[in-house]
């Protein structure tokens, strides 16, 4: 069966995203980029951030979405920015009845590169050889694109076990106390 995931990077300027297809073991890459949320008050950004998943979500018609889980960071501003512009991009895959999917950053690091603690250069070098791309994309795409991985490999891995649902952590499944 073939799965279409929509892989989200969040951040409050830069979101990337990366679609692929899935079926079985075989993995196709779809399409990559950035959402440009721009430097304007916070709000705008978030809604372009909103707007911009929006779109991607009737453009590409992903089955699901998968987003990278905000990390602490010692700067508690950037952590509240990155978890609104995270939540921004959630609540356009909801509004879409779309199935979101969290993934820690050591979960995708570990799922593309092997290594939980990989530095951004190796998970783009990783995305570009597993996707047979012709370049190498830009990091936020990158991430994404490895996001969206992680649940494709999360997803094959249950399907050939049985399982109904992905091992990762689903907002549904978090909601109702899983």
């Amino acid at each position: 069966m073939q799965l279409r995931i929509l892989g989200i990077d969040p951040g409050s300027r830069i979101t990337g995203y990366g679609v692929i297809d899935v079926n079985g073991p075989v993995v196709h890459y779809v399409g990559s980029g950035c959402i440009k949320a721009g430097t304007d008050v916070l709000y705008k950004r978030l809604h372009n951030i909103f707007t911009g998943v929006s779109t991607l979500i009737e453009q590409f018609k992903p089955d699901v979405f998968a987003i990278e889980q905000t990390f602490l960071s010692k700067n508690v501003q950037s952590t509240v920015k990155l978890s609104e512009a995270r939540a921004s991009a959630m609540v356009a895959a909801t509004v879409a009845s779309l199935e979101v999917y969290e993934y820690t950053p050591m979960q995708i690091k570990q799922a593309v590169v092997g290594y939980g603690a990989a530095q951004k250069n190796q998970v783009q070098f990783m995305v570009q050889k597993i996707l047979r791309l012709s370049g190498t994309p830009q990091t936020d795409a990158a991430d994404a694109l490895a996001c969206a991985l992680c649940h494709g490999y999360t997803y094959a891995v249950s399907s050939r076990m049985g399982n109904d649902v992905a091992v990762g952590s689903s907002i549904r499944g978090r909601l109702r106390g899983r």
